[in-house]
């Protein structure tokens, strides 16, 4: 995984109010930690970062920091959004060594067509959106492919039937579900459904007797 050049400006000042000016200046409050060192908080340029997690990796890209005279790998471990707009308003910048393990939600993809679930007019439902795996830095795959196209109504894509990439592993259960193929969903009409209402209702004790009465005067 290639490393993202990423500068980062330190000596911020705290709080909301100082965030808030951060952000209105085009530019994310940032902390960055581990390896040791003491936590820096920093800032970096809104664009930049977009530009660097958007990429092939994602959110698991690979950064050189560059804070002040320093350079530290680093990969961005939690990102804040705003809940509407849900831009990015605070990271986390994890420091890290190229042969350390670490861990990481990598995306879950399908891929394929499921011809035989979808001829019997059945869905395919993905339960497992994300999978905790461990690596190295430079071994975090941006996402990981489960090809469906086998998939049957009634059967299970499940863990333990991936094949992961070299280096990388999981400690999620091998049981736990990740595509179904479901049957399809048996909709009674509305029509049909008051109908049954309907025929199975008893009358009402003033309607049957009402209903004795008329019969009784006809006679």
């Amino acid at each position: 995984m290639a490393e993202i050049q990423l500068v980062a400006e330190p000596g911020r000042a705290e709080g909301s109010r100082a965030s808030r000016r951060l952000r209105h200046a085009g530019r994310i409050p940032a902390v960055v930690y581990g390896h040791g060192i003491d936590p820096i908080s920093v800032s970096v340029d809104a664009r930049e970062v977009r530009a660097a997690l958007n990429g092939e990796a994602g959110t698991r890209a690979l950064l050189q920091l560059q804070i002040g005279s320093e350079h530290h790998l680093a990969v961005a471990r939690q990102l804040q959004r705003h809940p509407v707009r849900h831009t990015v308003t605070h990271i986390d910048f994890q420091v890290v060594s190229r042969d350390e393990v670490i861990g990481a939600e990598v995306p879950i993809t399908l891929v394929g067509e499921a011809v035989a679930v979808h001829r019997g007019d059945g869905t395919v439902a993905q339960d497992l959106m994300s999978l905790a795996v461990k690596a190295r830095p430079a071994d975090l795959p941006p996402h990981i492919e489960v090809d469906v196209s086998e998939l049957e109504i009634g059967s299970t894509i499940r863990v333990g039937d991936l094949s992961l990439p070299d280096g990388v592993e999981t400690d999620v259960d091998p049981e736990q579900a990740i595509a179904v193929g479901q049957p399809p969903r048996v909709v009674i009409p509305e029509e049909a459904e008051a109908t049954k209402a309907e025929e199975g209702a008893e009358p009402a004790a003033g309607e049957a007797e009402a209903a004795g009465g008329e019969g009784a005067g006809e006679s």
